[in-house]
């Protein structure tokens, strides 16, 4: 009896002690496979949309977990994080074509996913078009910054400007405290991170050796930019950030210290500058979007292996309220 005791206890704890995992979602439909594209929450259900090559715009319930194709692209759109503002989802800083020169999308292109169309939006700041950039909403304005202008051959840019979608207007703000392409941003609390990233440069021969460790923020209220004073756990470009509360979280991503993509999750407390590492995705991946609603966070898409494949379609899931208590 006290043998089957002691054996219960050990049970309960390492179960209690037991860390929050991903689990794919065995979904109903299907999803293209595709890489280098975005993965964006708007109004309860996720779209993944763009990446290389024609790619059709898939929808997908978290109610039902149920793919479906909703359209097609307006063309090629790939290397960008899509945004969604108002109801509807805004590709900014993207491009279009192949390695290494592909071409940056002088407009934004605007998704309404309840009539499934897409329009033209405002062009990018006059001498300041690139792709591969970092984007987020704020206060009712879209934020671009960094990014390449010339595919992943040369021209990355530290440049900073904010759109406002009423008027169509853009105004620079200061610049970041280096360039990066390839790179995510977050919003948390009132400040814009930028981690993970590189400054591509097939000119001279280096492309995934470049990835950048500092991570540097914008401060709204200040109006300047800082860099903290600890660096990224696990230098990568081509990763997806999420800022929930207080907390940065980092996934996903590519770099020449590995051939799979990175599964690793690290995030950051940004009220003391103090790491946590979550369990890691069970399929690392590069070049797609992450989404968090209802307390947990989605993966889907992407890259396997750094480079350009093999592309995915799985989704993954992860409880966030009960894996960051752990």
């Amino acid at each position: 009896m006290k043998t089957q005791f002691s054996l219960l206890l050990i049970f309960l704890s390492l179960n209690l002690f037991a860390q929050e995992t991903w689990h794919e979602i065995p979904a109903k439909g299907e999803a293209m496979k595709r890489h280098e594209n975005s993965f964006v929450e708007c109004n309860g259900k996720f779209y993944a949309l763009g990446g290389r090559g024609d790619r059709s715009v898939d929808e997908f319930d978290p109610k039902t977990s149920t793919w479906k194709k909703v359209a097609d692209a307006p063309m090629e759109i790939s290397h960008f994080q899509a945004v969604s503002f108002e109801n509807e989802i805004w590709v900014v800083g993207a491009f279009t074509g192949g390695y290494p020169h592909e071409t940056p999308i002088e407009y934004c292109w605007i998704f309404n996913p309840e009539t499934k169309s897409w329009r033209k939006g405002p062009k990018l700041p006059e001498g300041r078009v690139r792709g591969s950039a970092g984007v987020v909403v704020k206060d009712g304005k879209i934020y671009l910054v960094c990014g390449i202008q010339d595919g992943h051959y040369e021209g990355f840019v530290p440049w900073f400007d904010v759109l406002d979608p009423e008027s169509g207007t853009w105004e620079s703000l200061p610049d970041a405290p280096r360039a990066r392409d390839h790179v995510s941003a977050a919003i948390v609390g009132n400040r814009l991170y930028l981690a993970g990233g590189r400054t591509s440069h097939a000119a001279v021969g280096q492309v995934l050796e470049t990835t950048i460790d500092e991570i540097d923020y914008y401060d709204f209220e200040t109006g300047k930019w800082e860099t903290i004073s600890t660096k990224i756990p696990t230098p990568r470009a081509g990763n997806s950030n999420l800022g929930i509360g207080p907390y940065l979280v980092i996934m996903n991503g590519e770099s020449a210290a590995q051939e799979s993509a990175h599964a690793e999750v690290e995030v950051l407390d940004t009220r003391n500058n103090t790491w946590k590492t979550l369990a890691p995705l069970n399929q690392g991946r590069h070049g797609t979007g992450t989404v968090y609603l209802d307390g947990k966070i989605y993966v889907a898409a992407g890259s396997a292996n750094r480079g350009g494949g093999p592309e995915l379609n799985t989704i993954e899931v992860l409880d966030w309220e009960k894996a960051i208590k752990q």
